[in-house]
């Protein structure tokens, strides 16, 4: 009788923490330890990149660990040469679990004599030989058509959904979200719907790079707990321009779900300083200690996600049922108990 394959994860150094917790979590649901696969990842002192995986993986259904955030090139690399060792040791299938796709900013030409960085990006993961990816919270969903492989690209706003329910619960008729540009319509208006709220919009023009020239809240938020709903904060400039904003147009309280705490620069002062009441992340982005003593910045595990995301790939079930907020309820239970 053939000996069943497990699913093996194997980490870079970017996100260490949550590779942990996603093994942790999956040995929990298969009743046996998942624990990662014994590997060092080092650099040379000229900063080159060496692998080495100290198991035989020869066969086994491997799953790479790590998030493209910064130093994003260090951590691609380290994506890259992860794979490639992999592969070179006969491992049967080497798919790619990046919480954070980085360059993913990058999805078009924007400008004359600029590059499609995000597609790039896609050809060398191809090369590599990894075969699948998965994600969350692509910046840009039609990146996933840059792959000649499969990209399961899953979604933040079902936990977000299960956290609004359980930590608004009481102000649930007062809510109102916010999408805080015309483009990033879709993924607000995916969380209003699952939590039956209206959705406003602030409008900006921006002057330059990184600027925000003007901004027009779009909607009546007078009165309203406005969630503003994003993928990405980085510098959080706009963020916190947008929170002012909502807050002179006479909302009640502003807070935020950002999937990609990227939060560099002044990002946390700025913050901390904000007239948000939370900004809610989740933890793609491996935090520092500045993020995590911020006390108006509050962190929610992907683990529990990524872990059932991970074992439905290995066992060829329907990753596509974790957009659903009602099924992650339960993977979710301990955090998020019902009313």
């Amino acid at each position: 009788m053939p000996t069943m394959i497990e699913p093996k994860l194997i980490s870079g150094n970017a996100n260490q923490p949550l590779a942990n917790a996603i093994a942790r979590r999956m040995s929990m649901h298969r009743g046996m330890d998942v624990g990662l696969i014994d590997a060092r990842v080092e650099r040379f002192n000229d900063g080159e990149v060496f692998v080495e995986v100290y198991e035989n993986v020869r066969g086994e259904d491997m799953f790479i660990v790590q998030p493209t955030s910064n130093p994003a090139n260090d951590n691609l690399m380290e994506l890259l040469i992860i794979a490639d060792a992999l592969r070179r040791s006969s491992a049967a299938r080497i798919t790619a679990v990046i919480p954070y796709f980085g360059y993913a900013r990058q999805d078009r030409r924007s400008k004359a004599r600029t590059p499609i960085t995000a597609k790039l990006v896609a050809n060398m993961i191809v090369e590599a030989g990894i075969e699948r990816v998965l994600t969350l919270d692509l910046h840009a969903t039609q990146i996933q058509g840059f792959f000649d492989i499969p990209v399961d690209n899953l979604y933040a706003s079902p936990i977000y959904a299960l956290d609004a329910m359980h930590n608004f619960r009481d102000k649930m008729d007062d809510i109102m979200v916010v999408s805080p540009d015309v483009g990033g319509v879709a993924r607000a208006r995916d969380l209003a719907q699952r939590i039956g709220a209206p959705l406003s919009i602030v409008d900006k023009r921006r002057g330059k790079p990184g600027e925000v020239a003007e901004m027009t809240v779009i909607g009546d938020v007078k009165d309203k707990v406005c969630v503003i709903v994003d993928d990405i904060v980085d510098t959080a400039g706009t963020l916190c321009k947008a929170a002012e904003v909502l807050m002179e147009n006479g909302a009640k309280e502003v807070h935020s779900y950002i999937t990609h705490g990227v939060l560099s620069g002044p990002a946390v002062e700025r913050v901390s300083k904000s007239v948000m009441k939370s900004l809610v992340i989740t933890d793609t982005i491996q935090p520092t200690d500045a993020v995590k003593n911020c006390p108006n910045i509050r962190i929610v595990p992907t683990a529990p996600m990524f872990a059932q995301a991970i074992l439905n790939t290995w066992n060829g079930t329907s990753v596509s049922s974790l957009f659903d907020h009602k099924t992650l309820g339960p993977i979710y239970e301990g955090l998020y108990a019902s009313k």
